[in-house]
């Protein structure tokens, strides 16, 4: 496995250092960027090689760029076979938390008014425990204010997963969260997340410990793969009954106004069901009443990538959409610049994170702009076209 490179980032708060972390492969391709920007776009656009995908930049400040704006093409060979990924050995690191129950809390907000339409529908890529990056984000776009409080009215905003690991404060990430969901919701509007494979892997290193599980490599265990995956030991100390509650319930895949939301490109969900509520009902129940190596299987599914990206990208996708509904796939877990290849360009140099990525005949959006190699936590209003 390669590092991720380590870019200085973009004007984001500074919350500490952003832990690099590991991909079973790098991708290759090339990457084009136009000398001047396209008519209507504030911004440079930038497309690659797969699949005629672009970035969206007109609502994200871009970085600063070298003066020389000539057309660069970076033709990079194939990406040899795939690695075979072999998980960690068993790491002793105590045992499972039995935290108590939080009190109650209410936030009074007016109700919306009967027939009001519903509101703007925004998505918020992987946060992996960069609070103030995040709070930055989302007041950037208004749904917050700024003390933190939700100022969005009947918006719609859903997280996709990969709340905790690599990042300074994961259960801060997880508290805000869930802070909005009950103001969006005394709101008129909602806030809601799904479940990512950190979230899989973080109930599972509270839940099973250094329980043995089966892995591809042998004897492996949730603390372990969870230290050598960003796990921060703080976060396992703070962790909660509620918020053990509050992720175990959390779906792992939703559709919204034609969006099929998904955390990984993966078309690992349809070993799940042939429904959206036959997958959230299935992995709901795995997370309540199967043992540690069916969730370890179920953690193992959901962090394979790259299902959508080159010529074989599109079909993937349709699978998806044809079992599930929607018109697009919008998800996280894979970073940007490995989808883009910019992780290769020259070193010092940031990747190229300007907003969301469209790819796979545009019919995939990609939204983990890569907050933990010092790229970005991207919120986006959608559509995006």
């Amino acid at each position: 496995m390669t590092p991720e490179d380590r870019f200085p980032g973009p004007e984001l708060p500074d919350s500490g250092p952003h832990h690099p972390q590991d991909l079973d492969v790098l991708p290759y391709g090339s990457y084009y960027e136009p000398p001047e920007p396209p008519p209507g776009y504030g911004y440079d656009s930038t497309y690659s090689g797969y699949g005629g995908a672009r970035f969206l930049e007109q609502h994200w400040p871009t970085l600063s760029h070298p003066d020389d704006r000539t057309v660069q093409m970076v033709h990079r060979e194939q990406p040899p076979a795939a690695v075979q990924h072999e998980d960690p050995p068993t790491i002793e690191l105590g045992p499972p938390l039995t935290p108590p129950l939080p009190e109650e809390v209410h936030f009074p907000y007016p109700q919306p008014t009967p027939g009001e339409a519903p509101g703007p529908l925004y998505v918020v890529g992987d946060v992996h425990g960069y609070l103030d990056e995040l709070r930055a984000a989302l007041h950037q776009q208004g749904l917050i204010d700024a003390d933190g409080h939700w100022s969005a009215g009947r918006s719609r905003l859903w997280f996709l997963g990969d709340f905790t690991d690599r990042g300074p404060d994961g259960i801060g990430v997880i508290d805000l969260v869930m802070q909005l969901a009950a103001e969006a919701a005394a709101a008129g509007g909602y806030c809601r997340a799904l479940m990512g494979n950190h979230e899989l892997l973080f109930l599972g290193a509270a839940r099973y410990g250094d329980e043995p599980v089966q892995s591809t490599a042998g004897t492996a265990s949730f603390l372990a793969a969870w230290r050598l995956n960003g796990g921060q030991q703080q976060d396992l100390e703070r962790l909660e009954t509620h918020h053990i509650s509050w992720l175990s319930r959390l779906p792992a895949i939703a559709l919204e106004d034609d969006h099929l939301l998904l955390h990984s490109d993966t078309t690992a969900y349809l070993e799940y069901g042939e429904s959206i509520a036959e997958v959230n009902d299935a992995v709901h129940h795995l997370l309540a009443d199967e043992g540690a190596d069916e969730w370890w299987d179920c953690f193992r599914r959901f962090t394979k990538r790259f299902a959508f990206r080159g010529q074989a990208g599109p079909t993937a996708v349709h699978e998806l959409l044809g079992a599930y509904g929607g018109r697009r796939v919008v998800h996280g877990h894979s970073p940007i610049p490995y989808l883009t290849g910019s992780t290769h360009a020259e070193e010092g140099v940031p990747p190229h994170v300007p907003g969301p990525y469209i790819y796979a005949d545009e019919l995939a959006i990609a939204m983990d702009g890569g907050v933990t190699m010092e790229g970005r936590l991207l919120v986006a209003r959608l559509p995006l076209n």
